[in-house]
């Protein structure tokens, strides 16, 4: 798995309890799994079809900082299904698992359109003449 976004837990991601609000970690996760779709898929117009369950493991606190990891694990006719884990920078600690984020490529007409990738693609790979 790659671990591609690193967060700075701060006072204004915290819940009553003083720990990580699940909600921002989520919103943190659907943001990189849909940035890295865009990426993969070269196409902008993506959406986040299914998360499966969420297993909270651990929590976060204030000054911690976690890293975001992705990995994907199927590529669909219009679909990309991935797997994500959040843990802790310093300690290694999981913080949370996801088995299953689906995103879907959509066409211009705002449709489900097939992307034809079938495997992870690097920028630099794209580049070379």
């Amino acid at each position: 798995m790659r671990f591609h976004t690193r967060k700075w837990v701060k006072p204004e991601d915290l819940n009553p309890n003083q720990t990580l609000f699940g909600g921002q970690l989520l919103a943190w996760i659907d943001e990189e799994v849909a940035l890295y779709t865009v990426i993969q898929l070269e196409n902008n117009k993506i959406v986040t079809k299914y998360i499966s369950e969420i297993n909270f493991m651990a929590s976060a606190r204030q000054g911690d900082i976690i890293e975001i990891g992705i990995e994907v694990i199927k590529f669909g006719r219009s679909s990309l299904t991935m797997k994500c884990e959040v843990r802790n920078k310093m300690t290694r600690e999981t913080i949370l698992t996801v088995d299953n984020i689906i995103m879907v490529n959509l066409g211009e007409n705002g449709k489900p359109a097939p992307h034809g990738k079938t495997k992870v693609e690097f920028i630099k790979d794209r580049l070379k003449d």
